[in-house]
């Protein structure tokens, strides 16, 4: 139920946004403010707190964000206080960054090695991914040791695994039927 509702909201941003022509901005900002909330243990408690009267949480809004960021995306957080969905936060910012990557044909996924990867190895990925699914797609290198070598790679509900670790266990597999 809160993702439909955080979709809701994530979506209404992101069209008022739109509208203005400022919805990287936005997206930069929103995530500034999930990163200072979610840093300050003491402000994320307060905005989440039943005992914390609406009136002076969109007042600490308010104060912290004034002249900090868009007027626009300031009175959201204040509606989203008013309307009891600030822990909606964090899914908000995940649903406007998938509506942005939509809008610009951009893909974001993981590659997964067993050593870190140097710049032009995740560029040229990217560049054969993107000639393949036919969008911008960008990569972030995360380590695994336990894959052995070769890559393993995520973007979206797609999995492409040039792994040795599935290799070794395809083969473990193989072996295991015909030994039986």
């Amino acid at each position: 139920m809160i993702d439909i509702i955080a979709n809701r909201y994530a979506e209404a941003l992101f069209q008022l946004s739109e509208e203005e022509n400022i919805t990287k901005e936005i997206y930069n900002e929103l995530h500034s403010v999930l990163d200072i909330v979610k840093n300050n243990k003491d402000l994320d408690n307060v905005l989440k707190s039943p005992l914390v009267a609406k009136a002076e949480k969109v007042q600490l809004i308010e104060t912290l964000f004034n002249n900090k960021i868009n007027n626009n995306l300031k009175n959201f957080l204040k509606i989203l206080v008013e309307k009891g969905r600030i822990s909606s936060l964090k899914s908000i910012e995940l649903t406007f960054k998938q509506l942005l990557n939509d809008r610009d044909n951009i893909i974001e996924g993981t590659v997964i090695s067993a050593i870190p990867l140097t710049s032009e190895k995740v560029k040229e990925l990217e560049e054969k991914l993107s000639k393949k699914y036919n969008k911008n797609v960008t990569l972030e290198n995360k380590v695994d040791k336990s894959i052995l070598g070769g890559v393993l790679i995520r973007l979206g509900n797609t999995q492409i695994d040039g792994s040795v670790k599935t290799r070794l266990d395809n083969i473990k597999e193989q072996l295991s039927q015909v030994i039986s």
